[in-house]
């Protein structure tokens, strides 16, 4: 079915992997595709209910191909690789479909995750890497500049002078680093990682309604750029009187009085409501 990436389902959970060690997981168009697709796919499937994403071998993706050389990055330049149609940077059409996901999406970087290896990282909710990682934005390094979005996710993420100071220099970091400003939020043994993901991604889906945590997380990403907390306002006060007259709410609050497990029965691809922003 894919060519660049291995799928495979831990109970909810979809696991995507990056498949392409001999070249350190490196994005080409075809990943850039297939990665859209497998986030599609996990969208309009129900019993998926988190995902993870993770690279095969030593890195989990060590920068875009280089395999047409100079001209790698000339979009003009007919049948550039990493182009697209109008001319569109790749891994933003990549890090604005994960910013678009239904479900929550857990990072779990093996290995060096370098330019776009890490860029398409920061829109996923959360990221935990293993003690190897190293990271890098390293555009000044090749004359390039940010991309994937990342001038605008990365200083959210981190804050504007540590942005800077990472993409100014263009060094590769360290795990430990990246842990410390908050560009990952755990540090694990290698033999641990997906485990550690997994047992994440549990807790998001264990005893959640998936509409709730689906609209939870448009609400939080978008109200990153919002300009007075008066958006949030209307956005929250919205997203309550549709979930407060709704199934999920009943049973929440049923289960709680009644003190057993929660069975919610909303599905995201059919009944998520329309609060002004939500992908359909």
């Amino acid at each position: 079915m894919y060519k660049e990436i291995i799928t495979s389902k831990k109970g909810n959970i979809f696991l995507i992997t990056l498949n392409k060690p001999e070249k350190l997981n490196a994005f080409t168009r075809v990943l850039q595709d297939e990665l859209i697709k497998a986030f599609d796919y996990t969208d309009e499937n129900d019993d998926i209910k988190a995902v993870v994403i993770t690279g095969n071998g030593k890195a989990f993706c060590a920068g875009a191909d280089l395999d047409d050389g100079a001209n790698t990055f000339n979009y003009g330049k007919e049948g550039n690789k990493l182009s697209n149609e109008d001319h569109r940077d790749g891994g933003g059409m990549v890090a604005l479909r994960i910013y678009e996901s239904k479900k929550p999406i857990i990072g779990a970087i093996n290995g060096d995750a370098v330019g776009v290896g890490v860029t398409m990282t920061l829109p996923m909710d959360i990221r935990i890497a293993s003690k190897n990682a190293r990271f890098g934005f390293v555009f000044s390094r090749r004359g390039a500049v940010p991309e994937a979005c990342s001038s605008w996710f990365l200083p959210r993420i981190v804050g504007i002078s540590k942005a800077l100071d990472w993409c100014f220099s263009g060094k590769v970091f360290p795990a430990q680093e990246a842990l410390n400003y908050g560009l990952v939020s755990e540090v694990v043994e290698e033999d641990n990682l997906i485990n550690r993901a997994l047992e994440i991604g549990n807790t998001f889906i264990s005893k959640t309604s998936s509409v709730s945590v689906a609209l939870s997380r448009q609400m939080l990403w978008r109200m990153l750029g919002a300009n007075h907390p008066m958006e949030a306002h209307m956005i929250d006060s919205l997203a309550m009187e549709k979930m407060g007259k709704s199934s999920d709410i009943k049973e929440g609050i049923l289960s709680f009085l009644e003190k057993r497990e929660p069975k919610f029965p909303m599905k995201v691809s059919k009944d998520l409501p329309d609060i002004g922003f939500t992908k359909k």
